[in-house]
């Protein structure tokens, strides 16, 4: 292998060693956030035992790869160096290396596969990462055999048997039915505590290295602050929104300088209204407030518990209040927010139990102003409803910030920004039906449209249809493991087609050039299917910005994905996206 192919080879390695990192990370963080109950306040600890859990994933899978050919090589040897690097964080050559090799290849044959990936199995939230597992773990265990070259049949055989645990332990199985809630939260419950467990037996097994001091304890508040406001800044769109936090921390800076010296200060509401359609990034920013908050000691923790209607109004009478007042109790030091708050009050007929639960919110808002902010959140016209219905409702809540549809080309910035977290790539005939499909559903779309939810399932859906596709391919390549074709991309299901549309028929991208006048005329599905015809129509042109100076120019279809030179500032820069220019 020559030196430049090794070391491309080496870094791939470690991008997918990071991003199995990243993806139990990102799950342990979404428990701890919105399921903080079900780790009674152990959050880091939480996150920590997830870690551990891909440590040993990691682990496994190399031995069970490197063990088929029963030959430890030289490169296989490189890869163990990154691998106790990335897991212990530590170097090891030589004998020392050998020796920890043989230790931990004895003890993850005690590991069974099943408790290394159960949380995305039993933990109904996690499911929908089961397609991203998947990947991960086949593309470390593909990079582990191509160590010296093509991989031998019974090493072939071993990665087969790999796909084979993953496919029978993991199903997705959606939970639609109100029905299934009940019993998905008492299998999540078991999930939590059996994860608990395995994470705690796997650092006995292995012999994981104490965990160093979380560094987020060790960050000063301006960091802190700082930190999160680039996480605000960095989010795709929502510039209204971002005027209005940096003014009011602005405002909440002056303050307390004010108060340095001695001056009065203004008291300022700090509860808040998020109007807008589903998947506008209301929770995303309001988790950033809370982080905001919390570095700038207007709250103590600054964590953020999310909640709806059934997580403050119970069924029977007198349950209510207790009900409430414990979820507020959950966010103290920090921020509720409360989704489609509008359904609190019910909008036709008497809702005594919908009633005691505002009456409750609004006593302790008022006891608990320094500590606790609230953010109501919903559709517009129904939350203005909601803020008429109770005057004690619009005084307190006076700020309202307004989360518009994301654009077309927002939308697909969020698809690559989901890429590229991923390490996923997208080439220009996949970018174009992307751009096709989102602009069909922008303008089409009614107040159920899930802008940024829209663009997930989408993305989650092309996650698993890439997998599905090259799940036969013995030799996989980069490219294979990375590259999302255009027919990875579809369009369907209840959560992507507007209301009209019947997701139950059968799929109506398949054979689209010959089965296009089978669709019923009055089907939504056809328009779309229809646009996905000729995605190579060099006539197709686009609107793209310049980054440097603004300048908008309409570029032709077959300059995506290259280098172009703006006219007006001489920059240079790549045609990622841009507005399709309707003919």
């Amino acid at each position: 292998m020559a030196q430049h192919d090794a070391n491309a080879f080496l870094a791939d390695f470690r991008h997918a060693l990071n991003d199995c990192r990243k993806l139990y990370l990102d799950a342990g963080q979404k428990i701890v956030t919105e399921y903080p109950n079900l780790i009674q306040g152990q959050g880091a600890t939480f996150v920590q035992k997830m870690d551990n859990l891909h440590k040993a994933l990691l682990v496994k899978v190399y031995i069970t790869i490197c063990e088929a050919d029963r030959h430890w090589s030289h490169h296989e040897q490189r890869l163990a160096e990154i691998l106790f690097q990335h897991a212990w964080d530590r170097q090891l050559e030589g004998e020392s290396l050998r020796e920890a090799v043989r230790e931990v290849a004895k003890k993850s044959t005690t590991l069974r596969w099943y408790s290394l990936i159960r949380p995305f199995d039993q933990i109904a939230p996690l499911r929908e990462d089961i397609s991203r597992l998947e990947t991960v773990v086949l593309r470390v265990a593909n990079i582990i055999a191509r160590a010296d070259g093509s991989p031998l049949p019974n090493v072939l055989t071993h990665i087969k048997h790999l796909q084979n645990q993953l496919t029978q332990n993991l199903r997705y199985i959606p939970i639609d039915e109100p029905s299934q809630h009940a019993e998905a939260d008492k299998l999540r419950g078991q999930a939590i505590a059996k994860v608990e467990h395995e994470a705690s037996r796997v650092r006995t097994q292995c012999e994981l290295a104490e965990e160093p001091a979380l560094q987020e304890s060790q960050k000063s508040r301006e960091e802190r602050l700082q930190e999160a406001l680039a996480k605000l800044d960095a989010l795709i769109g929502l510039d209204n929104i971002k005027r209005e936090v940096h003014t009011l921390i602005n405002f909440l800076k002056i303050q307390k300088e004010r108060a340095r010296a001695g001056l009065s200060q203004t008291v300022l509401s700090l509860h808040m209204v998020f109007n807008g359609n589903p998947g506008t990034g209301k929770t995303t920013v309001a988790r950033i407030l809370g982080q905001i908050f919390g570095a700038m000691d207007i709250l103590e923790k600054g964590h953020v518990i999310e909640t709806d209607r059934s997580g403050l109004v119970a069924e029977y009478a007198g349950q209510t209040g207790p009900k409430t007042n414990k979820k507020i109790d959950e966010a103290n030091g920090g921020v509720l927010f409360i989704d489609e708050a509008y359904s609190l009050v019910a909008s036709e007929g008497e809702d005594p139990f919908g009633h005691e639960a505002v009456q409750t919110l609004l006593k302790r808002m008022e006891d608990s102003r320094d500590r606790v902010v609230v953010i109501l959140a919903g559709y517009p016209d129904q939350m203005n409803a909601l803020l008429a219905s109770n005057p004690g409702l619009s005084s307190r809540f006076s700020r309202q910030l307004s989360f518009t549809d994301y654009t077309p080309s927002e939308l697909c910035r969020i698809f690559d920004r989901m890429c590229r977290a991923n390490e996923y790539r997208l080439l220009a005939p996949a970018r174009v039906k992307l751009m096709l499909g989102l602009d069909w559903l922008y303008t089409h779309r009614d107040r159920h449209f899930g802008n940024g939810r829209t663009v997930r399932n989408i993305f989650e859906h092309s996650i698993r249809r890439l997998a599905d596709r090259i799940a036969e391919i013995q030799d996989l390549t980069r490219d294979h493991l990375t590259i999302i074709e255009q027919e990875d991309i579809e369009f369907v299901g209840r959560s992507v087609l507007p209301s009209g549309s019947d997701p139950t028929k059968r799929d109506p991208f398949q054979h689209v050039r010959t089965c296009l006048a089978d669709f019923d005329p009055s089907d939504p599905a056809r328009e779309l299917a229809a646009l996905f015809v000729n995605l190579d129509d060099t006539s197709r042109r686009f609107a793209v910005r310049c980054p440097g100076c603004q300048q908008v120019s309409h570029v032709p279809q077959t300059y995506l994905c290259r280098r172009v030179v703006c006219k007006k500032c001489q920059q240079s820069f790549t045609v990622d996206w841009g507005e399709i220019i309707k003919k």
